[in-house]
């Protein structure tokens, strides 16, 4: 008598099936009686609350750091004066902001962006017009900036 593939197959399913459940059942009788795992868990837990918090520590501190280097080097330039000027000045800014953010280097892109913020007539449409193209990342540091400066 010879065994189809399929009966072989079905077979092995079962086996796989049982071993999970098994393993499944195992893993959560030693999860609810043992007091080493649940304090192991406990320590993982903690531990990596513990580097969430440090990790978004540094990136606050990384932002400040931003914001200040950004406000000094707009501090010391000079702007244009005349409207083409301006308007020459703007799109050579938004344009080397683009890139920077198509390039991956957001933090770098801020500058640009602000001081293209800086010379416009109309800040607050800019804005506006920010909050739907640029990252949310370089938005947020960019309205930061516009915060702190204010």
């Amino acid at each position: 008598m010879a065994v189809k593939a399929s009966t072989i197959a079905v077979i092995s399913t079962a086996v796989i099936a049982a071993f999970g459940i098994g393993y499944l059942v195992y893993f959560d009788q030693k999860r609810r009686k043992d007091p080493e795992f649940k304090k192991q868990l406990k320590r993982e837990r903690k531990k990596q609350a513990k580097a969430e918090k440090e990790t978004k520590k540094a990136e606050l501190a990384t932002v400040e750091q931003l914001v200040q280097n950004v406000l000094n080097e707009i501090a010391q330039e000079t702007f244009p004066e005349s409207p083409e000027e301006k308007e020459k000045y703007f799109m050579e800014q938004v344009a080397a902001g683009e890139a920077l953010c198509q390039q991956g280097l957001h933090n770098e892109s801020v500058k640009h962006f602000y001081k293209a913020l800086k010379i416009y007539p109309a800040p607050l449409e800019l804005i506006m017009i920010y909050q739907q193209t640029l990252p949310e990342v370089v938005f947020r540091i960019v309205v930061n900036i516009m915060a702190v400066e204010v």
